[in-house]
């Protein structure tokens, strides 16, 4: 308590104890205020107390503060800083307050005696144990004991985390009555532990269904006063435990109170090493916006009480919110004679009273179904209050809809037909049909299969350009009874080629140009450009065909065993999407609806047979940019990026519809800035749910991340925990679908559709499902959901969605390669991209560009990593596994991006540098990075693609823009436009010779 500290020569700190101490008393009277004030003022002053800095080199480090409340009421503010005491301290210094009051009242003698030891001999003796054995000993334990322990426990914040930690926090109460207390009392000891081993275990529990974590890490404050002589000195003594608890393969509550038990007997017997020790020790990676190792804190209160025994004084101790913490989150407990009184102690950047009021609800909660029933496992205890369940499984989800569970796609489509049989259907640049034409042109196509023998079931293939041809083979296999596969020409020929077997296409609609590119299959071709039999079929509707039950289209999506799967939607499905297009979308909406996505995206689905099944136009972007009277757009957000930065956003574009990809709220606001545009939707929805699930109004004006909101018609959400069971409000949780939009499989992947769509626990309709989606979401307390990430290695960092593990399975078939791990950073300057990491079987290992060449032939351009890094062994987690934490920066040396830097060598390659660079400048990109490295970054390409073109005066179709997502993909497009307009420069000129030599 007579200590200073200051900064020595050597900038090192210093101590300096004073011979005495002189602590001066200061007084404050309150009663000249109102009364009914006194005591919120007393309140206040104690708090700016509590908050006013000390001078460590001056001191002292003790400040008391006497506030007269009344004629006989007083309040004594006592303030200590934390290098010179702690709770246990308080306690003490409390505790001998008493006793000399008691004798200086009445003339007596301090009865305090003498102390053995001072704090200086403890740290002597600390200093001396820190450089022997035992403290080795301990440091080796606590080595092995956080070894490969998680650093982050995910809790879903109401905010997004500030870069640097701001301690303003709050604290709102928990009590447990005296019945509770004492029956978790009685438990502890039926079971041989603590109560504190008790209650740890439940609110570690707690976090875990929080966080859908197993590996739960607490930080839990002990006196440290395990030396002799230092129970009564007043000091920082405390050290902080950090306490790992394994909830892995859900063992039941007493087998985990076993665990627990063990646990932590085994940290207090090696609590001497101090935490910051400890923490320097692991070389932890610093993070200023959180605390290293744990982030939560879970404290029993077992130091002296602090209060006094007078005979002359009533005196109660009065707890102050310093509106301070030091964690994201915090549970302090007492054992008082009225029960277990404590608080949630939380950090106001993250958390909102009320999602931490619902947090000490779940525990009580939990509390109650453990003492009801302690060999249930943590999965299957209760969390929710009964109207918390009803609202999150009945209240949320009352989405039932009529729609006509009989009818198809097509037949949708030729009820509008009758209706509005002379409106525009379709445009195409000039071109136009009027829905009595495209009828007409599909029922062709749909009796010329029949001929060829399409039924229901049979899987017709369908690469065509994006043209009415196109939206006319559509609808005529659909009419034929078929079901289509769509498959774009962009594909290397091992993805088309496995798609049309695997798919069983025995029918395969195309164009004469684009059958030149197909590989090796067995399907007969029909080449919609040139087959005369087509026009010769009748014109009149067909006739029998598919049913509701019957499949509608078969779309591939990125599988994560190395090969793509097919997903398999029914008719029912699409009517059910349809319905919902006619309930929110007014008929001025769907009077221009952009249809840009490629047919393998499941959002052309909505794009194409949504205006079509309402008397909506369909428009088919052309070459001159967006078309004027497009009134809904519907895209993935980079995409739309583009769009507005292109100033390509035409006047008459009312809603903005998307999905896909993450939406930012600043893309949302600046697409708000164009005034004619009425609302921004933001869709959530994989495949296997016929395109959306879910959808949220992005409010003009708003400052949140944008929710991906609430389900639509006839769906069902469900978010839980990896055992099945309901996440509370506020809880991450696997997101899980059910209703009218589930796929009826994958095709001919029997095991992984058991695996994915499983039986509905919540639904008694015979043969009700859920698929899994693989993604954490939570519910705000609006009940809009908030998407937080994927639960595996599934990424979506261009608008697609990506299984990392089909990348591996493709790079690991390279002769050169050993071992391969790929990732998605978020660490370059320009986004998200693809990295792999790969030991190679060999030397020389391969080149960054043959893995690349490699990878191209066997997928899509969006799936080929920007970079390469070259390990000599993957590093390993202690248990076998590899540590992806571990995984260099690929700005590793041993990284690959791409060639060698080339100076431009031609005029035209000097144009091409030039573009770059200012692209690059302008997007804030380091100058030094390479073509490669921003390969998948969508925006860049097309933003230097239209730069390119203007420079060479040539012109590239807008829906190539649409359609190649990366440099990689538009590179030859834009290699062939400027070639093609360099011969054409070239071509009045007969003597002059091509660039090298020719084409």
């Amino acid at each position: 308590m007579r200590t200073i500290f200051f900064a020595t020569e050597s900038q090192h700190p210093g101590q300096q104890i004073a011979p005495t101490l002189n602590v001066p008393l200061r007084l404050v009277n309150l009663s000249g205020s109102p009364e009914s004030e006194r005591e919120v003022q007393a309140q206040r002053l104690a708090i700016q107390e509590s908050r006013r800095p000390f001078d460590l080199t001056q001191g002292p480090l003790l400040r008391t503060t006497l506030i007269q409340v009344g004629e006989e009421q007083h309040m004594l503010a006592l303030t200590m800083h934390r290098m010179v005491s702690d709770q246990w301290s308080l306690g003490v210094m409390v505790r001998e307050l008493a006793a000399l009051y008691e004798a200086f009242s009445r003339g007596k003698p301090s009865p305090l005696p003498d102390l053995s030891i001072q704090y200086a001999d403890y740290a002597r003796r600390q200093r001396e144990w820190l450089a022997g054995e035992e403290s080795r000993q301990q440091l080796s334990y606590w080595k092995r004991q956080l070894s490969d322990a998680p650093e982050i426990l995910e809790l879903p914040t109401d905010r997004l985390r500030p870069s640097v930690h701001t301690f303003r926090g709050a604290r709102e109460p928990m009590i447990l009555p005296k019945s509770l207390s004492e029956a978790l009392k009685e438990l502890s000891q039926c079971e041989g532990v603590t109560l504190f081993v008790t209650l740890l275990a439940a609110f570690q529990t707690l976090l875990a269904r929080y966080t859908s974590q197993d590996d739960i890490i607490v930080g839990s404050p002990v006196a440290g006063r395990t030396m002799a002589g230092t129970k009564e000195l007043i000091g920082l003594f405390e050290n902080t435990l950090v306490l790992r608890t394994d909830l892995s393969n859900d063992p039941s509550f007493r087998e985990l109170l076993r665990r627990v038990r063990e646990m932590v007997l085994a940290a207090y017997t090696h609590q001497d090493q101090p935490f910051a020790k400890l923490v320097e020790e692991l070389q932890l990676r610093r993070d200023l916006s959180r605390n290293p190792l744990f982030q939560v804190k879970f404290a029993l209160e077992d130091a002296p009480k602090a209060a006094f025994e007078l005979q002359e004084l009533t005196v109660r101790h009065q707890e102050i919110d310093r509106k301070t913490t030091r964690f994201d989150l915090g549970l302090q407990l007492a054992d008082t004679p009225e029960g277990l009184r404590g608080s949630f102690e939380y950090n106001t950047d993250l958390f909102d009273a009320a999602t931490i009021r619902r947090m000490a609800g779940h525990l009580y909660v939990l509390l109650e179904g453990i003492l009801a029933d302690p060999e249930k496992r943590p999965s299957e205890l209760p969390l929710l209050a009964a109207a918390e369940r009803h609202q999150l499984l009945i209240e949320w989800n009352d989405t039932e809809r009529f729609y006509p569970r009989d009818k198809t796609l097509h037949q949708l489509f030729e009820e509008q037909v009758e209706r509005t049989p002379d409106a525009v259907a379709v445009t195409y640049e000039q071109q136009q049909v009027t829905y009595r034409e495209l009828n007409q042109r599909a029922n062709q196509v749909g009796h010329h299969l029949r001929r060829l023998g399409v039924e229901p079931e049979a899987r017709v293939g369908i690469m065509v350009d994006h043209s009415i041809e196109m939206v006319v083979a559509l609808l005529g296999i659909l009419k034929a009874g078929g079901a289509y596969v769509p498959l774009d020409p962009a594909y290397p020929e091992e993805r088309l080629s496995f798609m049309l077997e695997d798919a069983e296409v025995s029918l395969l609609l195309t164009q004469e140009r684009l059958g030149e590119t197909l590989p090796e299959h067995t399907a007969h071709v029909v080449y919609l450009d040139s087959d005369k039999a087509i026009v010769q079929e009748s014109v009149e509707n067909l006739f029998g065909g598919a049913g509701a039950e019957n499949l509608a289209y078969v779309m591939y999506t990125s599988g994560s065993t190395g090969r793509p799967k097919g997903v398999a939607i029914e008719h029912r499905n699409t009517v059910a999407l349809s319905y919902w297009a006619n309930e929110v979308y007014a008929p001025e909406h769907l009077a221009g609806v952009l249809a840009s996505t490629s047919i393998t995206f499941d959002i052309s689905v909505f794009e194409l047979f949504g205006p079509l099944s309402w008397g909506g136009k369909v428009i088919l972007p052309g070459e001159g940019g967006t078309p004027e009277d497009v009134t809904l757009i519907q895209m993935v957000p980079s995409s739309m990026d583009t769009l507005l930065r292109d100033d390509d956003v035409p006047a008459s574009v009312r809603i903005v519809s998307l999905g896909g990809e993450a939406l930012q709220n600043v893309l949302a606001q600046r697409i708000y800035q164009r005034e004619t545009i009425q609302q921004v939707l933001n869709f959530y929805g994989p495949t296997e749910d016929t395109v959306w699930s879910t959808v949220a109004l992005v409010k003009r004006g708003a400052s949140e991340v944008p929710a991906i909101g609430r389900p639509l018609p006839n769906k069902r959400i469900y978010l839980l925990n990896q055992h099945l069971q309901l996440v509370p409000i506020g809880a991450r949780g696997e997101l899980h679908i059910g209703g009218a939009g589930l796929a009826r499989a994958y095709l001919n992947r029997p095991q992984l559709s058991a695996e994915k769509f499983i039986p509905d626990p919540f639904s008694d309709e015979p043969g009700a499902r859920l698929y899994k989606t693989g993604d954490f979401a939570r519910y705000r307390a609006d009940g809009n959901l908030e998407f937080l990430g994927r639960v595996d290695h599934q990424v979506n960092p261009f608008g697609y969605r990506i299984e990392l593990g089909e990348i591996e399975a493709a790079l690991v078939e390279h002769p050169g390669v050993d071992k391969t791990v790929v990732m998605a950073r978020e660490d370059y300057s320009s986004g998200k991209h693809l990295v792999a990491y790969v030991v190679a079987n060999g030397k020389p290992a391969p080149a960054a560009s043959e893995l690349r060449g490699w990878l191209m032939e066997k997928l899509p351009a969006y799936m080929v990593p920007s970079a390469f890094v070259l390990l000599e062994t993957l590093p390993l987690t202690l248990n076998g596994k590899v540590d992806r934490k571990a995984l260099p920066d690929p700005e590793h040396p041993g990284s690959e991006r791409g060639e060698a830097f080339m100076v431009p060598r031609t005029p035209q390659e000097e144009t091409l540098a030039r573009i770059w660079a200012e692209v690059l400048e302008l997007e804030r990109v380091s100058i030094q990075d390479d073509f490669f490295r921003l390969g998948g970054d969508s925006l860049l390409a097309a933003r230097a693609t239209s730069r390119i073109c203007d420079a060479f005066e040539v012109e590239l179709p807008l829906r190539t823009l649409f359609e190649r997502t990366t440099i990689a993909e538009l590179a030859v497009p834009v290699a062939e436009a400027v070639l093609m307009a360099e011969i054409a420069k070239l071509s009045d000129d007969e003597g002059q010779e091509l660039p090298n030599g020719g084409m």
